[in-house]
């Protein structure tokens, strides 16, 4: 049976550098990848109207689809999954985790010190996942 990969995926650097190892690890492991981008948590007090949530949705596919491809150009043998979740990205990533072998996330961490702590969604994605997690920090500029 193929194993399964998770990661989270935004466009920030720190997600590209976790695609990027868990594709590696896909590739390693001959596992499916799942690339997941989570949405629900919008910033806005108002509730989304139908319109509003389907061009939410619209548009995170196509970051999800714009980032992998951007990242995964030399993985053509790693199958992907792309998966928009409803969600915060801590709680989506955490249900994604159920039935994985691996869960990979990006970490925002900042340099020096404050770099060493783990962003809130890395934090509870280590404690509450239901596979092991590896946390990937961004590589330095």
């Amino acid at each position: 049976m193929m194993g399964v990969i998770v990661v989270g995926v935004d466009d920030s650097a720190g997600a590209k550098a976790a695609l990027r190892f868990a594709l590696e690890e896909a590739r390693f492991r001959q596992a499916r990848l799942r690339a997941v981008h989570a949405i629900g948590s919008f910033g806005s007090h108002r509730p989304l109207e139908w319109g509003d949530a389907r061009a939410v949705r619209r548009a995170a596919e196509e970051l999800l689809e714009t980032v992998t491809g951007e990242v995964a150009g030399e993985f053509d043998d790693v199958e992907i999954e792309r998966r928009v979740v409803d969600g915060t990205p801590a709680s989506g990533l955490v249900d994604e985790s159920r039935g994985a072998d691996l869960l990979v996330v990006g970490s925002r961490g900042h340099g020096g010190f404050a770099g060493l702590l783990l962003g809130a969604v890395s934090q509870q994605c280590a404690q509450h996942a239901a596979c092991p997690v590896v946390i990937v920090h961004k590589p330095e500029e």
